[in-house]
């Protein structure tokens, strides 16, 4: 069986070259692919090294990211013109649940006939990155680019690639479609890094002091944030009427991360005439995932039925 072993790449990873063909794309199953020839701004730091929580066997949550990568989870059955999904997992972006709102969640796209792409992004931090602000957007831009520009490879419709982010991966999925025209790094790709919608599940939205998850803003802009970076990073503040369709997800008793983030993200999308869609929750805390219990557990059925009335799903 031929599997897909290396890619050669110029600018980046956006020139996919197979060295070895595959037969059958489901092979391609739980490949990993690194995201970047030369990361941006990158300081090397030998002994920052990535830190790995595993649990049976499996990976459950990762820190000290320093080298991101993509790993793609393909569903059975070749179709044409199929949604994809690049899933950011949270974890207040000092760890990524990776399974839990990762590899879990990708899997559960499958199921529902979705690409996914777990994108193990860089986590901020001034020892790698000489600007730890833009790391993780970087990442989160060229993921977008490097889908959109192999959608042919994998089957998907370059104008049906979305984003889903949890927590501080919300964030991170709400900063993309807000901030997806920013020039964060230097390429001469002319392909839009805009995800054509957003799913944002119990996400840090602002880094406004009164609201934001004080973890995740001491961690993406550092313990003495200027007003200025505050505004630029708390996303309903950025949002336009260019800014994707979202879908989100809060429980009303989270106070982690307060659903005033949803709220006033949903409330600016609305004002900007962008399609949106809010389910508060009366019970279900924080990083509940794909479900546990109390009425956040059948988040996922709503999902479902707004990417179907959305032309996402079949």
């Amino acid at each position: 069986m031929k599997k897909l072993t290396a890619f050669i790449v110029k600018n980046s990873f956006l020139s996919l070259i197979f060295i070895m063909g595959i037969t059958n794309l489901s092979q391609a199953q739980n490949q990993v692919i690194p995201l970047w020839k030369v990361i941006p701004q990158e300081i090397k730091a030998p002994d920052y090294t990535e830190k790995e929580d595993i649990k049976d066997g499996k990976v459950q949550s990762t820190s000290q990211v320093s080298i991101p990568t993509l790993s793609v989870f393909l569903p059975k059955g070749i179709k044409q013109n199929q949604t994809a999904v690049v899933i950011f997992p949270g974890g207040g972006y000092t760890h990524l649940a990776i399974d839990k709102e990762g590899t879990k969640v990708a899997e559960w796209f499958n199921a529902q006939g979705i690409v996914a792409f777990v994108l193990k992004y860089r986590l901020p931090n001034n020892l790698i990155m000489t600007n730890k602000t833009v790391g993780p957007l970087q990442d989160a831009q060229e993921a977008i680019r490097v889908i959109r520009l192999n959608a042919a490879v994998w089957n998907i419709d370059p104008n049906k690639i979305g984003v889903m982010g949890f927590s501080a991966g919300g964030h991170l999925a709400s900063t993309l479609s807000t901030h997806y025209d920013d020039r964060v790094y230097e390429t001469s790709s002319k392909i839009s890094a805009r995800p054509d919608f957003s799913l944002l599940i119990y996400p840090v939205i602002s880094m406004e002091n009164d609201i934001t998850h004080k973890g995740s803003q001491i961690s993406l802009l550092g313990e003495n944030a200027s007003q200025q970076d505050i505004d630029s990073f708390s996303n309903e503040k950025r949002v336009t009427a260019q800014t994707p369709p979202a879908f989100l997800i809060h429980a009303t008793d989270d106070s982690v991360v307060l659903p005033e983030n949803s709220i006033n993200y949903y409330l600016a999308l609305k004002k900007n005439g962008v399609t949106a869609e809010l389910h508060l929750y009366e019970k279900g805390g924080h990083g509940f995932g794909l479900g546990v219990n109390d009425t956040s557990k059948f988040w996922t059925k709503a999902c479902e039925e707004w990417l179907k009335s959305n032309g996402y799903k079949n």
